[in-house]
């Protein structure tokens, strides 16, 4: 079966039921937001992760930066499924709005606000576009609405990635653009294991070398594995 069938047989189940929809969010979410999180160095567990989010508290011996994450993290996905109504755009005043909720009490100055300075990204051979054309580049990249959903999501990571607009929290933002469009038009969020980093980062990487086949591929692969989990779960019985 495709992955265009596999949403259209999710489609199909609609209207889903609240209760199979609240017990499949809820263990993902949490998930996600650790695995969100972790990719960027954050040092909680999961558990910890499910505790700081369950109980509001701090967890001994660990950086109130990673607790911060965590919350800001949690607030941002509940904003996006406010914002992400059936058939709705993603706009670039709700990106920076979603990064000032990110970066809530962590980086005062730039959260909701484009780098005014150069950055580099660890690790990668690419450089980000010097600072005074990111307000453009990043217009451009909002005002492309060709694509099909699965595609414009990962156009929209790659290019929040690529472009890095933001002094930090780039990862965490480009990631919620992505799901923000798949929540949009039915399909499930996906979410990025840290223990598949180097093979996301490297997808990364060959679509900024113009390979976005590889990287579009990569999407589309974890897309179609977030569905056969709600298909299955939602057509057991």
């Amino acid at each position: 079966m495709t992955l265009a069938s596999k949403h259209e047989r999710l489609s199909g189940l609609r209207p889903l039921s609240p209760a199979a929809v609240r017990s499949l969010a809820e263990a993902w979410e949490v998930r996600m937001i650790y695995e969100s999180n972790s990719i960027e160095g954050n040092s909680l567990t999961l558990r910890e992760t499910e505790i700081v989010l369950s109980k509001g508290v701090t967890v001994s011996g660990k950086p109130l930066k990673d607790h911060l994450e965590a919350v800001n993290l949690s607030k941002a996905w509940e904003r996006l499924k406010a914002l992400a109504l059936p058939a709705t755009e993603l706009t670039e005043r709700d990106l920076l709005d979603l990064h000032e909720i990110i970066m809530g009490g962590i980086d005062e100055s730039g959260a909701g606000s484009y780098r005014t300075s150069a950055v580099r990204i660890a690790g990668s051979n690419h450089v980000p576009p010097n600072a005074v054309k990111v307000p453009d580049l990043m217009a451009d990249l909002f005002a492309d609405l060709s694509a099909d959903p699965v595609e414009r999501a990962a156009r929209l990571h790659h290019g929040v990635s690529a472009i890095h607009p933001f002094n930090d929290g780039n990862g965490r933002a480009a990631r919620l653009a992505m799901n923000f469009v798949l929540i949009a038009a039915g399909y499930p969020p996906v979410s990025i294991s840290p223990e598949i980093r180097g093979e996301y980062y490297a997808a990364l990487e060959a679509a900024d070398a113009g390979d976005f086949a590889t990287w579009q591929a990569f999407i589309s692969r974890h897309v179609e594995a977030e569905l056969d989990i709600w298909l299955d779960a939602l057509t057991e019985n």
